[in-house]
């Protein structure tokens, strides 16, 4: 049990630690400009290592589409039972429908699959990551904006750098060794700045309405288990697939759903800013647990 407890301790502590390092530059002011580091990451980091990781890695192109797939029906289980959980709270859907449904995977998710389940597992989770990405940019945007435009998912290269390594997985081929190596470098960035911004970003968030956001919190991980259960079970996921899967759906609400909701609906910004503070400290909660009894 010790043993195990120290697995789950190698895995998680390494994430907390990044994360706090964010936190700290935050405490004392250190020069650090979120929109300029998210920029980077979504612009550059996410694409190269989509490519970089994926064209290197041994999976099979189907299984990667089944994980895309069941990642897309994880996101509309979540938003159809967060809406319905907010009618009958009687909470604006503008305002908390979009964190309900968007998890933190590029944060979290990536660097904990790493650790604990492998290149593979990352790979499965990089999947999750494309799909949930493309919907808080699409969806995750118009829901608290009230407007629907299509401009940004044809503009992002996320969409770009999926085809791209869809295409190399499929075919067999790679990238010259230049190419590779410098994505490989640039790719690397993404997961320190990722942990950074999220430690930097709770550090600053206005945060308010904490029972509200223990009450979100709870129920979302109940969301979580269900989905997680369900979509493991239809699609037959097993090993790090499974594993993948189920720590995907247990990731706290992505910091990144807070900027449009203090865009269009800031009234309720420091509502939102407690859930997604407080489903992230149920992370450290949950993923132990999962780690150890459930994966």
């Amino acid at each position: 049990m010790d043993h195990l407890f120290l697995n789950v301790l190698n895995v998680v502590l390494p994430v907390l630690i990044c994360a706090g390092v964010g936190y700290s530059l935050a405490l004392l002011k250190a020069p650090f400009d979120n929109k300029v580091v998210g920029g980077i990451v979504s612009r550059v980091g996410y694409p190269t290592l989509i490519i970089s990781h994926l064209s290197a890695t041994k999976l099979e192109i189907s299984t990667f589409l089944d994980m895309m797939a069941a990642a897309a029906l994880a996101i509309a289980a979540f938003g159809v039972l967060g809406f319905a959980t907010l009618k009958i709270l009687r909470l604006p859907v503008r305002a908390f429908l979009t964190p309900l449904m968007h998890g933190n995977v590029g944060n979290i998710g990536l660097p904990i699959t790493l650790l604990a389940l492998g290149d593979t597992g990352m790979a499965y989770t990089m999947a999750f990551v494309v799909v949930v990405l493309i919907s808080i940019f699409t969806v995750g945007m118009w829901i608290p904006a009230g407007e629907f435009s299509p401009k940004k998912l044809v503009t992002s290269p996320i969409i770009y750098s999926v085809i791209i390594a869809l295409g190399l997985m499929s075919t067999g081929y790679s990238l010259p060794q230049p190419v590779l190596k410098s994505f490989d470098i640039l790719g690397g960035l993404s997961i320190p700045l990722m942990l950074l911004t999220l430690g930097h970003t709770l550090a600053t968030l206005r945060i308010k309405g904490l029972g509200v956001a223990m009450l979100l919190t709870a129920l979302h991980l109940v969301m979580a288990v269900a989905i997680a259960s369900t979509l493991v079970w239809i699609f037959g996921f097993t090993g790090a697939e499974r594993g993948a899967l189920i720590l995907c759906c247990l990731m706290p609400s992505s910091v990144a759903t807070y900027l449009f909701i203090d865009q269009h609906v800031p009234e309720y910004g420091p509502d939102v800013a407690g859930f997604i503070l407080v489903s992230t400290i149920a992370t450290i909660v949950t993923l132990p647990l999962a780690l150890s009894y459930w994966i």
